[in-house]
């Protein structure tokens, strides 16, 4: 099959597309990517999508819920104008939408019980209309109906196409959020470990976004962190936040570390007269550290470690990564044949494929389901 997979992160900076190949059943698959294509949102809509993520109204959900199918579909489309193919040449689409609300911890219900929820949208009906390909979407609300956080799923696909035979390979993903996948060496599914590890550039994007106005997005290439000094008491202080010392299964998301966190963040750089420069080069160590600290809840060695996601384009915080594992090595996905900004979108495609197959991808061990479970809503092609 031809698969398109649609991604757009905790950044909520555009979608990825990537179109690929699949060949194969159960965990036997051959994946080949294509073609790759980013089509990045609108400053206003990324400001709308950042917005409606924890203040936005039930109108406003319902409006982003089909602007932002729009927007998948206009990805979708790109995509193939990338690979110079039709919208009959390609089977099927996997999107994993937009997140706009993650609440992995239960809230008690009377009468019903504690329930989890998180919410996607970007409408997969309407990218089924527009681009007549059968969809794939809301991959997590299964997983989180059997008692998982629905968060990570990537493992799954990590263990498919990054584990190593006889090395122990720590997969780490610096999207918004970062999260990590340990592939122990000869393993097999059930003994992959995986979850979040806490924010990865969504905490240093928010802060280059306030310190500039909104004219900056992103620490392009780490050069603002780099210029920084690492304050040790803030550093201190943010690593003891308790979700780097929560035992997994866990995730996390823009209601842990969004605008609340940014708040008391800045007010204590003001209080303690840093620099922005100082905050994002913290911050970044910050990252690299809550990463590092993952090792506690992982039995086994760690032969190599390998990096995916737009993090790995930081060159500050990829130095502190490899500062923090040294002598272990840090390598990306694209020095092991994968490339590093597509892989998520791939990841989707994957997943897609394997929910027509009629295949469980969730990982309980990773999310905390009681039991593997057939992820995703299928919705069918439409006119051609």
């Amino acid at each position: 099959m031809n698969v398109i997979g649609l991604m757009s992160g905790t950044s909520g900076d555009g979608v990825d597309a990537a179109l690929v190949s699949i060949r194969g059943t159960g965990l036997n698959l051959t994946v080949t990517q294509r073609a790759f294509c980013p089509t990045p949102y609108p400053a206003s809509l990324r400001r709308q999508v950042l917005a409606v993520s924890t203040k936005g109204t039930v109108a406003e959900v319902c409006h982003l819920n089909a602007v932002l199918g729009e927007w998948f579909a206009k990805a979708a489309m790109n995509v193939l104008a990338r690979a110079r193919l039709r919208p009959s040449d390609v089977h099927l689409i996997g999107s994993h939408g937009q997140t706009v609300h993650h609440l992995p911890k239960p809230i008690r219900v009377p009468g019903v019980g504690p329930i989890r929820s998180t919410l996607q949208i970007g409408e997969p009906a309407v990218i089924a209309e527009r681009t007549g390909i059968t969809t794939v979407a809301d991959f997590r609300p299964r997983d989180v109906a059997a008692g998982g956080d629905g968060a990570p799923l990537t493992p799954y696909v990590h263990y498919l196409l990054l584990r190593a035979g006889r090395r122990s390979r720590l997969v780490v993903n610096l999207g918004g959020i970062s999260n990590v996948t340990y592939l122990p060496a000869g393993g097999g599914l059930s003994d992959v470990r995986a979850f979040d590890t806490g924010p990865g550039n969504m905490v240093l994007d928010a802060l280059v976004s306030r310190m500039t106005g909104g004219q900056q997005s992103m620490d392009r290439g780490g050069r603002m962190a780099a210029r920084g000094r690492v304050d040790v008491r803030l550093l201190r202080q943010l690593l003891a936040h308790p979700f780097f010392h929560q035992r997994p299964p866990k995730s996390t998301g823009r209601e842990e570390f969004g605008e609340a966190f940014l708040a008391r963040l800045q007010a204590t750089g003001r209080r303690r007269k840093l620099r922005p420069e100082d905050l994002l080069a913290t911050c970044s160590l910050v990252t690299a550290m809550s990463i590092g600290m993952a090792r506690r809840w992982l039995k086994g060695n760690i032969d190599e470690v390998v990096v995916g996601g737009g993090g790995t384009n930081n060159r500050t915080l990829m130095r502190n990564l490899a500062a923090v594992f040294d002598p272990t090595p840090v390598r990306t996905f694209d020095e092991v044949g994968w490339d590093s900004k597509a892989f998520e979108a791939v990841a989707f495609a994957v997943l897609a494929y394997q929910t027509l197959k009629g295949e469980a991808t969730n990982v309980p061990a990773a999310t905390g389901a009681a039991h593997p479970v057939v992820l995703g809503t299928i919705v069918p092609g439409g006119r051609r």
